[in-house]
C-alpha cells in the first residue's frame, strides 16, 4: 500500500507541475509570441537546463540516492549529516566555478550552442544578458535536488514532487505582472527563473529541518564517500549527456532557420513531454523497486514478467496518446497558446513540429521501461553504446530532413531516433537473454490497433462538427478540447472492453504481492 500511495502522490504532483508548465508556456506565448526575443530566452534557459541534467535531477540524483540509503540503513544521524554537509560543500564549489566561467564566457557559449545567432548582433547581446542572469539557477536547483533526494530517501515524496511547480508559478507571475517594468520585458523571465530556483530550495528546507538533517555546506577534500559519489556520478554522466548533446545540436541547427524556429520546437516539445513525463515518473516509481527486488532475489521469471507488463502498459497508453496528439495538434496549440502575440502562422509551424514529434512518442515512453531492464543489472554500457549510435543517426537524419522540412525535420529526426533506440534496446534485452515475452502479444496488438483506429475515427468525426477553434477565450476553448478528449478516451476504453480487455491485464496482481 505504501508503494501505491507514493505512486499516486508523485503522479499527481507531477501532473500538477506539468499543468502549470502548460499555463506558463501559454502565458509566454500570449505575451511574447514566437520570434527573436523568445528564441533568445529559450537558448539562454537551455544551457542551465543542460547542466541541471548533470548536477540536479539527472546523474547527481541517480548517484546520490544509493549513498543516502546506505547511510540511512547502516550509519547514525551525525554521520549522515557530515556526509550531506561535505556533498553540499563540494557541489557548491564546483557549480560556483561553473557559473563564474559561464558568465565570463557567455558570448562564446552562445556562439557554440546557437551559431545562427551570429548574424544578428542584437540577438547575441540579448541572449548573453539572459544567460548571465539565469546561470546561477543551476546552483539553486542542484541544492534543491540534493534536499529532494534526502526527503525522498526519508519517504517525504510529496514535498520534492511539488517543488518544480514553484518555478512555473514564478515564471507565470513575472510574465503577467513584472514584465512591463523590465527593459527589455523578456528579461523578466530570466529573473523569474532565478527566483523560482530560490523558491524551490527554500520551500523544502523546513522539511529537511523537520527530519533533523538541515546543515550548512562545508568544503572538505578528504571525504572518501564524497569521492566515491563523484566517481559513480561520472559514469552516469556519460549516459545522461548523450541525449542532452542531441538537444543542443538540434538547437544549433534550428538557430540557422527562420526566427521563431527554436520557439516552435520548444512549444511542440512541451506538449509531447506531457505524456512522456507523467507516464515516465509513474513507471519508474512502480517498476524500479520491483525489478531490483526480483533481480536481487534471483527471481528472473518475475523480472521478465514485470518487463512484459511494463511494455504492454506503455503500448496501451502511448499508442492512443501518439495518435491523439497528431490528430488534435492544431486544436491543442490554439487552445493553449494562440493568444496575444502568438499568431496563426505560429500555430501552423508549431503543429508541424508536434505532428513530427508524435511519430516517436511511443518510442520515447517505451525507452523508460527498457532502460530500467538494464539498470537493475547495473549494465550502463549497453544503453550508452546504443545512445551514442542513436545520436549519430539523429544527426544524419537532421542533415537529410532539415532541407525539405525545416524545423519539423529536426523534430521528426528525434522521433525516428527514439524508435530506433527502442528497437535496439529491445533487441539487446532479448539477445542477452534478460527478457522473454509472455504469450498473447499478437492478440494484444490486434485489440489495441482496432481500438486505436476506432478512437481516431471518433476524434476526426467530432473535430468535423466542432466550431472554429480560435473562437472564444481560453476557458471556452479548453472546455471544448476536454469534451473531444473525453469522447476519444471513452471510445478507446469501450472498444478495449468490447474486445475482451480487462483491468487485470494492466495490474500485475497475480504474479507479485507488492500490489496487494
Amino acid at each position: 500500500m505504501g508503494l501505491l500511495k507514493a505512486l499516486v502522490v508523485v503522479s499527481f504532483m507531477t501532473f500538477v507541475s506539468r499543468l502549470l508548465g502548460f499555463i506558463r508556456d501559454a502565458v509566454i506565448a500570449r505575451i511574447f509570441g514566437s520570434g527573436i526575443v523568445t528564441d533568445a530566452f529559450f537558448v539562454a534557459f537551455k544551457l542551465p537546463n543542460l547542466l541541471r541534467r548533470f548536477f540536479a535531477d539527472g546523474a547527481f540524483s541517480q548517484a546520490l540516492v544509493p549513498f543516502l540509503s546506505e547511510y540511512k540503513g547502516k550509519k547514525n544521524v551525525e554521520a549522515t549529516k557530515v556526509f550531506i554537509t561535505h556533498v553540499a560543500g563540494f557541489l557548491t564549489l564546483v557549480l560556483g566555478v561553473v557559473i563564474i566561467l559561464g558568465i565570463m564566457f557567455a558570448p562564446w557559449l552562445i556562439k557554440v550552442t546557437a551559431p545562427g545567432f551570429a548574424n544578428t548582433v542584437d540577438k547575441i547581446k540579448l541572449t548573453e544578458t539572459l544567460l548571465r542572469i539565469t546561470l546561477p539557477y543551476i546552483l539553486l536547483i542542484s541544492l534543491s535536488s540534493l534536499v529532494g533526494s534526502i526527503l525522498n530517501t526519508w519517504n517525504y515524496f510529496a514535498i520534492p514532487a511539488f517543488a518544480p511547480a514553484l518555478l512555473n508559478l514564478s515564471i507565470i507571475f513575472f510574465a503577467l505582472f513584472a514584465a512591463p517594468y523590465f527593459h527589455p520585458p523578456i528579461t523578466a523571465l530570466s529573473w523569474s527563473v532565478l527566483i523560482g530556483g530560490m523558491l524551490q530550495l527554500g520551500y523544502q528546507l523546513p522539511y529537511l529541518k523537520k527530519i533533523g538533517l538541515l546543515v550548512l555546506p562545508r568544503l572538505v577534500f578528504h571525504d572518501i564517500d564524497v569521492w566515491r559519489l563523484v566517481h559513480h556520478m561520472g559514469s552516469l554522466v556519460l549516459g545522461v549527456s548523450v541525449s542532452q548533446v542531441s538537444l543542443i545540436i538540434n538547437t544549433i541547427f534550428a538557430s540557422f532557420l527562420s526566427p521563431g524556429s527554436i520557439s516552435w520546437i520548444y512549444y511542440a516539445d512541451r506538449l509531447m513531454e506531457f505524456p512522456v513525463g507523467v507516464l515516465g515518473v509513474t513507471l519508474g516509481t512502480i517498476l524500479f523497486p520491483l525489478l531490483a527486488k526480483s533481480v536481487s532475489s534471483g527471481n528472473f521469471s518475475e523480472y521478465s514478467y514485470l518487463i512484459d507488463w511494463g511494455l504492454r502498459f506503455c503500448f496501451l497508453l502511448a499508442c492512443p496518446s501518439a495518435v491523439a496528439l497528431a490528430i488534435l495538434a492544431r486544436p491543442l496549440i490554439i487552445a493553449l497558446f494562440q493568444y496575444g502575440n502568438f499568431t496563426d502562422f505560429d500555430v501552423g509551424m508549431t503543429q508541424h513540429a508536434l505532428v513530427a514529434y508524435s511519430v516517436g512518442l511511443i518510442g520515447l515512453i517505451i525507452i523508460k521501461v527498457l532502460v530500467l531492464g538494464f539498470s537493475v543489472h547495473q549494465n550502463v554500457k549497453t544503453p550508452l553504446k546504443i545512445s551514442v549510435f542513436t545520436l549519430l543517426a539523429t544527426q544524419i537524419m537532421n542533415i537529410v530532413l532539415i532541407g525539405p522540412l525545416k524545423h519539423a525535420g529536426l523534430s521528426l529526426s528525434i522521433g525516428l531516433a527514439s524508435c530506433l533506440n527502442t528497437l535496439l534496446l529491445y533487441r539487446q534485452l532479448r539477445k542477452q537473454k534478460l527478457f522473454s515475452p509472455q504469450p498473447g502479444w499478437m492478440y494484444f496488438f490486434l485489440r489495441l490497433i482496432i481500438s486505436v483506429l476506432v478512437m481516431a475515427g471518433s476524434l476526426v468525426s467530432v473535430l468535423y462538427v466542432m466550431p472554429i477553434w480560435d473562437n472564444g477565450g481560453m476557458i471556452e476553448r479548453l472546455a471544448r478540447l476536454m469534451i473531444v478528449i473525453l469522447i476519444g478516451f471513452s471510445v478507446y476504453i469501450l472498444m478495449l472492453s468490447a474486445l475482451g480487455f480487462r483491468l487485470r491485464d494492466v495490474i500485475p496482481l497475480h504474479k507479485t504481492g507488492e500490489f496487494s
